[in-house]
């Protein structure tokens, strides 16, 4: 190999990693307040005032190795082996007494899984996502159809396609919400996947980032939001399947609700305390947040957990 060949390679290789997972502008949301996990542990068991309504959006199936870390000592000593898994996608409208609707993560709309290309899934996209599997059950219109006003906020649990392909059914001046540095992480696989992210986020306003602090690795606390300031909905943040992964509590009227993300996409994964597999970036990163939810729902165990895709 000469050198300008070997320049030319290591520049793409540059280019690749260096490709973050969007180029949408982003801002500090004005909305929410820092809180300390041990305010929300003294309100989770109290009763709340939000309505939460879960959605099967979609079923869909994935290969198992994306979902579960095939290669954690459990998965070996259950001699899981990878296969298409069947799983759904989810949203969840949540109501504030004051504030209105929100959508936690976006559900999928019919018309981009009529004519994907249409919003930037490329063919590439479309294979490697198995977009052929996804089959609608209840469409991000339909629900909005459906609620007596117009939606106020999306929260998201993090950026992957599939929690925000509801996006084309969502007015474009309704604001959308994430983890802190969620759109900028880079990955080489961003090359393929962030033209489609960037189409759905188009024109839109800048992505709210939730102003968490920094995680204290010394502790298994986590950085804590308080979105409406009155104990009702937290953020909490839980990197590892992407940078800025969030979760969310939620203290219902029928108790309090915990909206995982994709820190655990399955229910075996839940139950054995196995992180995803090749579907997220930081395994360390993201068994430990696992580790810290499943620990939250252990000292309050009339939490509803609500994983990833499957309930």
């Amino acid at each position: 190999m000469n050198k300008f060949t070997l320049s030319l390679t290591l520049i793409s290789l540059f280019v690749l990693q260096a490709c973050t997972s969007s180029n949408h502008p982003t801002e500090t949301s004005r909305l929410g307040k820092p809180s300390t996990q041990a305010a929300m542990e003294a309100l989770i068991d109290q009763p709340g005032t939000i309505s939460v309504e879960t959605v099967a959006a979609a079923n869909w199936s994935v290969p198992l190795s994306g979902l579960v870390n095939l290669d954690s000592p459990a998965a070996r000593q259950a001699q899981l082996k990878d296969k298409d898994e069947a799983i759904q996608i989810f949203t969840y409208v949540i109501k504030h007494p004051q504030f209105g609707y929100f959508l936690i993560d976006t559900g999928i709309s019919a018309q981009l899984l009529e004519d994907p290309a249409k919003f930037g899934f490329n063919w590439m996209l479309r294979k490697g996502m198995q977009l052929e599997k996804m089959q609608v059950k209840t469409s991000t219109s339909t629900i909005l159809a459906k609620l007596p006003q117009k939606v106020s906020g999306v929260f998201l649990t993090h950026l992957h396609l599939d929690h925000i392909s509801g996006l084309p059914d969502i007015p474009t001046s309704v604001p959308v919400f994430t983890g802190a540095g969620e759109s900028k992480e880079t990955y080489w696989l961003n090359m393929v996947v962030r033209p489609a992210t960037d189409h759905l986020l188009a024109n839109r306003a800048p992505l709210q980032e939730w102003a968490f602090d920094r995680i204290d690795s010394a502790t298994t606390n986590r950085p804590v939001i308080d979105i409406f300031g009155d104990g009702s909905v937290f953020a909490i943040a839980v990197p590892g399947h992407t940078k800025g992964s969030t979760a969310y509590l939620v203290r219902s009227t029928q108790g309090p609700v915990l909206i995982v993300g994709d820190t655990s996409h399955t229910l075996w994964g839940w139950e054995h305390g196995v992180e995803p597999g090749d579907y997220t970036r930081d395994h360390a990163s993201n068994l430990s947040s696992l580790q810290a939810l499943k620990g939250l729902v252990a000292r309050h165990p009339t939490i509803a957990v609500r994983l990833g895709h499957q309930h």
